[in-house]
């Protein structure tokens, strides 16, 4: 099968001939259908999101399941599925505590890109490949642990519900289930990426009065207060993953209000805050983790809000490429000209 491999930081994603091994216990074969080109599968490029290479790219993807592994009850071939790039183990204490988002084992596996038990089902020759979150869905097929596979009706259309495993349960996730946004509120999203776009729509879903779409400069937060009658968003939603972005954010909103942080920022940066107006001001600063997501439950209800006309998908996708075509969709998204690439198979 083919596969985009980042063989090394800064340079062409090169798409290559691998060979994938049969499913072991608890995991399965997934024919990919589509996969979204997301921003964290270029950072992984140069370098912003650590991880060893040579790596198979891709985290944001749907298809059919082919084959399953032996202890394996909840799938059978020919189920249509969205895959989670966080593996929810069930058993850890994030898990028991209900933040599956969080799970240890799904930590693991971002940290390492490595399957459950260390190893990897894709192979270049004799080299082990890394898989970016243990999916690598830029590929014609994938080895994944089926906890991390969502199975969805039959009828879904998997080039638009591929978008659900990444930037959508993040985005609208981070409104619903994070900041748990009420009826009638005023919310600003810094940033119109992806991931903004779809906390935009988020805050839509959950009835907020007026919403704001934000960019970074200054006079643009000048506007967002007037349009809050000057006290502020009484949610603010930064998409971005920049300092001075997340300061904006966090001064944008009103007392008492809150701030959820969801873009994902340099490791070598950190934010200001006035320590006398931190608990004058009783703001909440809030970071979302994969839209505070139980995948299982919430991806097939966003699913459903789509089928009843609520949640935009096809909207999202605005151009589609073949696989051999990856280098010029992460140009395209660097340039600003998607609001979400997809590749399909």
């Amino acid at each position: 099968m083919k596969a985009a491999i980042c063989f090394e930081r800064n340079q062409p994603v090169r798409v290559e001939d691998v060979t994938l091994d049969n499913p072991r216990r608890d995991e399965v074969r997934v024919r990919l259908l589509a996969t979204g080109v997301c921003h964290s599968d270029l950072s992984f490029v140069q370098g912003i999101v650590r991880g060893k290479v040579p790596c198979v790219l891709g985290h944001e993807g749907a298809g059919i399941v082919e084959e399953v592994g032996k202890g394996v009850t909840r799938l059978s071939p020919g189920d249509k599925v969205v895959l989670s790039w966080v593996t929810p183990c069930g058993r850890c204490f994030y898990c028991r505590i209900g933040k599956p988002n969080l799970c240890e084992l799904g930590e693991q596996i971002n940290k390492t890109n490595r399957m459950p038990d260390g190893t990897t089902r894709v192979h270049k020759g004799e080299l082990d490949l890394n898989v970016f979150s243990a999916l690598g869905t830029m590929a014609e097929y994938a080895v994944v642990p089926a906890s991390a596979a969502v199975k969805l009706p039959s009828d879904a259309p998997l080039d638009k519900c591929a978008l659900l495993g990444c930037s959508v349960m993040t985005g609208v996730g981070s409104v619903l289930n994070t900041a748990q946004v009420a009826a009638g509120s005023r919310v600003a999203v810094f940033g119109a990426g992806g991931i903004g776009l779809n906390a935009i729509q988020g805050a839509r879903i959950a009835n907020a009065e007026r919403i704001i779409a934000v960019d970074a400069q200054p006079n643009k937060l000048e506007m967002a207060r007037g349009l809050t009658e000057g006290r502020g968003a009484d949610y603010a939603f930064e998409a971005i993953g920049r300092k001075e972005t997340i300061e904006q954010a966090y001064a944008a909103t009103r007392k008492a209000g809150t701030c959820v942080v969801i873009g994902l920022g340099s490791i070598k940066e950190s934010i200001a805050l006035n320590v006398f107006f931190l608990p004058l001001l009783e703001k909440r600063l809030l970071g979302s983790w994969y839209g505070s997501a139980n995948v299982h439950v919430d991806i097939p209800r966003l699913y459903e809000l789509y089928r009843a006309g609520k949640l935009k998908l096809d909207e999202l996708v605005t151009r589609t490429y073949s696989l051999g075509q990856i280098n010029e969709a992460f140009a395209d998204m660097t340039a600003g000209r998607n609001a979400r690439g997809v590749i399909t198979f």
